[in-house]
């Protein structure tokens, strides 16, 4: 047998007469930039996380990028962000001029450590930039509490979250505004790159617009030094026609999870914590294992697919060798490179596939 570690086909057989229509609906039409499918899919988002307003931009990280130029965050001002993550949340901040400030994570969940926030706070902290990795929800009452009494802006990355509930409520909707990625291979996916900033703040909802507009408030008037980053029609009509399918995949995954969770049973590898406050998505499912190599050949071998996210943490990829950050600095974040494994997670596995992923991660005897 052969798992992948993803694949699109289960939900693109699926959705096959929703997406055909929704391309057919697009080029009859013959307006691809800034119209009603544009229009109907942010204010069908926007309900979704429980918001008031989506703004639809051509990535996730352009999305954390306008969000954060929209606060006015720039040069001479610090952005918290977790050591563990995609490094597009630090480049976000560093687009801005900012500088990206490290804080370790629980390795528990993955997710960006609470206590560790205030001894990274300085005079020149701004906002703090907690990611909801993998799908899981980070502890948002504490970094709540910690923004408030501090005085900073929270940004959520929901990238890898659309859906993810703390405490009963969306991911998404307690920070200023928050950011999201519909990479293809996202819970939410396009078939292509696209995001969208979503936000309960009416003005930071205009200013993402209109630096992404080309800093323009109306044609060929411009107030702002802006970019080019709007969703565009077909995308968004993709993105519309999967997202009244997203609970389903949200719980298909879940489903799969949670056989992963209760029987996988070999000491040699550590399986994820989830958050008493979580309800998580399962973008990713991840053990670590001090032999992680072997583990991977093991599995590649019996045709099982891996991914390693991320071997590299942030502070030693060579992009950001200036920040003068050694080895060793961040050991939470080095650890979890050095071991973390991501196994088969997509909507639509057998229950055969998962069985065959499981008696493989439990027949794993590393060599001694």
């Amino acid at each position: 047998m052969r798992v992948p570690f993803v694949s699109f086909k289960p939900l693109e057989r699926e959705l096959d007469r929703e997406i055909r229509a929704a391309f057919e609906r697009v080029y009859e039409r013959s307006w691809y930039i800034e119209g009603e499918e544009d229009k109907r899919f942010e204010e069908d988002f926007a309900k979704y996380c429980g918001v008031e307003y989506c703004v639809g931009v051509g990535n996730g990280l352009d999305a954390l990028v306008l969000i954060l130029k929209a606060l006015g965050i720039g040069a001479g001002d610090e952005v918290i962000v977790p050591s563990n993550t995609y490094i597009a949340t630090a480049l976000a901040v560093t687009y801005t001029g900012a500088l990206p400030v490290f804080v370790e994570p629980d390795i528990r969940t993955f997710n960006i450590d609470p206590e560790r926030i205030e001894e990274k706070i300085t005079g020149r902290t701004r906002a703090l930039i907690p990611v909801h990795l993998y799908g899981q929800a980070c502890e948002m009452d504490e970094i709540m509490e910690i923004a408030k009494r501090r005085g900073l802006y929270v940004v959520e990355d929901c990238a890898q979250a659309h859906g993810a509930l703390y405490k009963g409520r969306m991911v998404g909707s307690f920070g200023i505004a928050s950011g999201f990625s519909f990479y293809p291979g996202k819970n939410l996916g396009a078939l292509g790159d696209a995001g969208a900033v979503v936000t309960n703040d009416a003005e930071i909802a205009r200013k993402v617009r209109e630096l992404g507009n080309y800093g323009s408030d109306y044609k060929y008037h411009h107030i702002r030094k802006g970019c080019n980053s709007r969703l565009d029609e077909l995308q968004a009509a993709f993105l519309d026609a999967k997202l009244p399918l997203l609970p389903k995949v949200n719980e298909d995954r879940r489903r799969t999870a949670g056989r992963y969770l209760t029987e996988i049973k070999n000491p040699e590898l550590i399986l994820p914590h989830v958050s008493e406050n979580a309800v998580p998505v399962w973008h990713i499912f991840a053990v670590r294992s001090k032999r992680r190599e072997e583990l991977e050949q093991s599995l590649n071998a019996a045709g099982i697919g891996t991914n390693k996210h991320y071997p590299i943490p942030m502070h030693l990829q060579r992009c950001y060798e200036s920040l003068g950050i050694p080895k060793g600095a961040l050991p939470i974040a080095e650890e979890i490179s050095e071991t973390e494994l991501s196994i088969p997670m997509y909507y639509g596995m057998s229950e055969e596939e998962i069985d065959y992923v499981i008696q493989n991660l439990n027949a794993f005897r590393s060599a001694r």
